[in-house]
């Protein structure tokens, strides 16, 4: 089962105060970054977030979001302040995406 746009909308607007949330549509579900980082996503309407130090502390239930995947953390407050403090704390946690480089680049190294 593929996830809504209105669950996408509910979430993003708990997300709202977050910084530089974007959500990218992938195969029926959404994947969401912060500052250019992965850090969760919608799966079947239901809003995971991966499982760090601060996720565990805060979130107890965990969950698969498709088979084969790695478990993550099932975000059930509607608090939207909650939402932004949890995220922003995780998010020191998450790796910096490594740069991309330019076609350029990548044809040098050929």
């Amino acid at each position: 089962m593929a996830s809504s746009p209105e669950y996408l909308a509910y979430v993003l607007d708990l997300l709202r105060e977050v910084p530089d949330v974007t959500s990218r549509k992938m195969m029926g579900e959404y994947l969401l970054y912060a500052e250019e980082r992965l850090f969760g996503g919608i799966y079947d309407d239901r809003f995971l977030v991966k499982d760090t130090p601060v996720t565990r502390a805060i979130l107890a239930d965990t969950q698969v979001p498709y088979e084969g995947a790695a478990p993550m953390r099932l975000v059930d407050m509607e608090n939207a302040d909650g939402v932004v403090e949890l995220i922003s704390t995780m998010l020191p946690e998450l790796p910096v995406p490594a740069p991309k480089r330019s076609k350029k680049q990548l044809q040098s190294q050929s």
